[in-house]
């Protein structure tokens, strides 16, 4: 008698990074660190398996391979306790109380801790820019939940009113240079 068994299928993702569109991203500029925020990240959904691997492609040339990510439930209908990313694992941990709503927390090997705004995918095109203006702005030290309600008050006074020379506004510049402004595109600093 012959018994067949199944092997188990390897992880991968359910979708490659390289197949998503470009990470909405924008990091604060490199110099001495200020504030409580690295940056600011607009996923598209509040799926994490879907959106934490496009997010660690783009952030491991400029961090170190991100190995650990740790999110507050509230906002994150499931959070999975892995996610694979191409050849790799990245665990995920949540945190109710201590970890702010509104926050991401990234860990990498080579630099250590970093912390980005998380805006929620339904919030609009302009809100979303001041947001990540504020978010980047080394002088602005609020969380990510604070931020997010002096923007729902109207409170929230960033200047992303730049315009380039094709009249594209900051949001049109992250999707076009890959997710990220070119003034931030090389940021390498960190806690």
């Amino acid at each position: 008698m012959t018994v067949l068994t199944a092997r188990p299928a390897p992880i991968t993702p359910t979708i490659r990074p390289a197949d998503y569109p470009p990470v909405r991203i924008s990091l604060k500029p490199p110099g001495p660190q200020s504030g409580l925020l690295d940056g600011a990240w607009w996923p598209r959904s509040r799926d994490l398996e879907r959106e934490l691997p496009p997010l660690a492609e783009r952030l491991d040339p400029l961090w170190g391979r991100i190995t650990r990510v740790a999110v507050n439930p509230t906002h994150w209908p499931v959070v999975p306790r892995k996610v694979a990313v191409n050849d790799r694992v990245i665990k995920v941990g949540w945190f109710a109380d201590e970890q702010d709503p509104h926050q991401l927390l990234l860990l990498s090997y080579r630099i250590g801790r970093w912390d980005l705004l998380v805006i929620p995918p339904e919030t609009g095109e302009a809100a979303a820019e001041r947001l990540m203006a504020a978010a980047c702005d080394p002088r602005i030290a609020r969380t990510g939940t604070a931020l997010m309600a002096a923007e729902s008050d109207g409170r929230l006074v960033a200047s992303v009113a730049e315009v380039g020379p094709a009249g594209d506004s900051q949001a049109e510049a992250w999707e076009a240079e890959g997710g990220a402004t070119a003034a931030h595109v090389g940021a390498t600093g960190g806690r």
